[in-house]
């Protein structure tokens, strides 16, 4: 759901041969595929998803079955995906990252915009002076379809106090993450991202995989969860039968000191 903002960054930063890209949250690696086809190099890293870094692998690595916590570069493509930051560059003899990258959007879950400062703080030394760093996060809530959704995760996580809470997205929430983090802004720009799809099924399923709604599981149920997402997607269900959601996603361009 997220390819236009990819595309619109990668456009905007001419990401290509010459860009060394470090991805912080990588997840399953499809903004990393669309950076190789530009000539990137690349090094991911997925600290929160086994899951995802392991698809990442498939998708990028397909010939080199290593575990998640082989941080080693591919002996061919220069290829490298971890679990954790790199502690060095991802090889000697080759310059700093020119650019790094944090798609996974903040401003939906609390003690995100704390987690991302953090990644930052130990990710930027790895890039060269100066370097581009991207930051995403939710649009303004009212530009976002998705947000009356959202909702329904909220309330029913709320019945369990120990699980992750949500928060609403709030208008300076990237400026207040670069600047905790050190960096500088230097940009911003606003890309369109509908969630669309075939069907009520694959909606169902496309949002539950976020993990936004995974709180809301743990207080509830399953089926509990599956019934109002059903009932809050119905304004946005078409006559046949495809859910289409528009959405905007803001990102932050700052720069390394």
């Amino acid at each position: 759901m997220l390819v236009p903002l990819y595309e619109a960054v990668h456009q905007r930063l001419d990401v290509g041969p010459e860009t060394r890209l470090l991805a912080l949250g990588c997840g399953s690696g499809l903004a990393l595929v669309m950076a190789a086809s530009r000539g990137a190099a690349l090094t991911g890293v997925e600290p929160s998803s086994p899951a995802r870094l392991a698809l990442a692998r498939e998708r990028l690595l397909p010939d080199r079955p290593d575990g998640p916590h082989n941080g080693g570069t591919h002996p061919r493509t220069g290829i490298r995906l971890t679990d954790r930051l790199p502690a060095d560059r991802p090889d000697p003899r080759t310059p700093a990252h020119t650019l790094v990258t944090a798609f996974e959007p903040i401003g939906r879950v609390a003690g995100d915009a704390e987690a991302l400062t953090a990644l930052l703080t130990a990710a930027t030394p790895l890039a060269r002076r100066g370097a581009p760093v991207v930051l995403t996060g939710w649009g303004p809530p009212e530009r976002c379809a998705t947000t009356a959704v959202l909702r329904v995760a909220a309330r029913l996580a709320e019945q369990d106090r120990g699980t992750v809470r949500l928060r609403p997205a709030l208008r300076d929430d990237l400026e207040e993450v670069a600047q905790r983090a050190g960096l500088r802004p230097d940009g911003s720009g606003r890309v369109a991202c509908p969630f669309g799809y075939a069907d009520l099924d694959s909606a169902l399923k496309g949002l539950l995989s976020t993990g936004l709604f995974d709180a809301a599981v743990t207080a509830t149920d399953q089926a509990q969860v599956e019934k109002e997402l059903t009932e809050a997607l119905h304004p946005y269900r078409r006559p046949d039968g495809t859910v289409w959601m528009p959405n905007v996603f803001r990102y932050l361009i700052a720069r390394t000191p």
